[in-house]
């Protein structure tokens, strides 16, 4: 009897976790002097066990809000089966799109709220375009893992409660080469990563239908 309950006890505790600690420091191209004017708490770190745990998404759509031409937030992360909806409060029509396969939409001219919606079924990168303004961008992570975090303004992070043993850290700005990791649980120690920024604010990009932007001057996707 004292043993089936002793094994009852043992079943009810949670698996032992332990907590990740680093920095992360943002680099100009070459990495020998810090970059300026990227900011690091646009860094999202994540790790995927080896062993993945099921990631439920919640019934409630996330916001990415269309504001003054421009995407708030800049970056979101969500599980993987998450709807997001796109509200627009700019007085002016927008286009929100993404070629980002295996996740890409086109939402057409839009003006207003609560905005439409899209749900993302499928993990990966997914970059969000405005078909009217080029300078518009934004990126939403679809991930697998519930275990992610970003850092605080002086870089650095922790990622709290992860399941003991083998796994792979990620580490993702939208301006650097994302920077991979195979760890094992618990860590001896804190982690320094470097990354280079390689890519401006507003990368180079098409519209939708795969033609620049600016076609030429009499002919310029402005304000709508």
């Amino acid at each position: 009897m004292r043993r089936t309950a002793l094994l009852l006890l043992l079943l009810a505790l949670p698996a032992q976790a332990d907590d990740l600690h680093g920095h992360i420091e943002l680099l100009a191209k070459g990495g020998k002097a810090p970059a300026r004017g990227s900011d690091v708490r646009q860094t999202v770190i994540y790790f995927e066990p080896a062993s993945p745990r099921p990631v439920k998404p919640p019934e409630k759509p996330f916001e990415m809000v269309t504001r003054r031409k421009a995407f708030e937030p800049r970056q979101l992360v969500i599980p993987r089966g998450s709807r997001v909806r796109f509200p627009n409060e700019d007085p002016i029509l927008h286009n929100v799109f993404s070629v980002s396969a295996p996740n890409q939409f086109d939402l057409g001219l839009y003006k207003g709220a609560p905005g439409k919606e899209k749900r993302f079924d499928k993990a990966g990168l997914v970059r969000v375009y405005c078909n009217v303004h080029h300078d518009m961008v934004s990126y939403i992570l679809v991930l697998d893992t519930p275990f992610h975090t970003t850092p605080e303004a002086n870089g650095e992070f922790t990622l709290l409660g992860l399941p003991r043993g083998p796994g792979k850290l990620v580490v993702w700005h939208e301006q650097a080469d994302p920077w991979t990791m195979d760890v094992e649980l618990p860590q001896k120690g804190p982690l320094a990563v470097g990354l280079q920024i390689v890519r401006p604010l507003v990368p180079s990009h098409l519209d939708k239908t795969g033609k620049s932007y600016f076609r030429s001057r009499g002919d310029r996707y402005e304000n709508r």
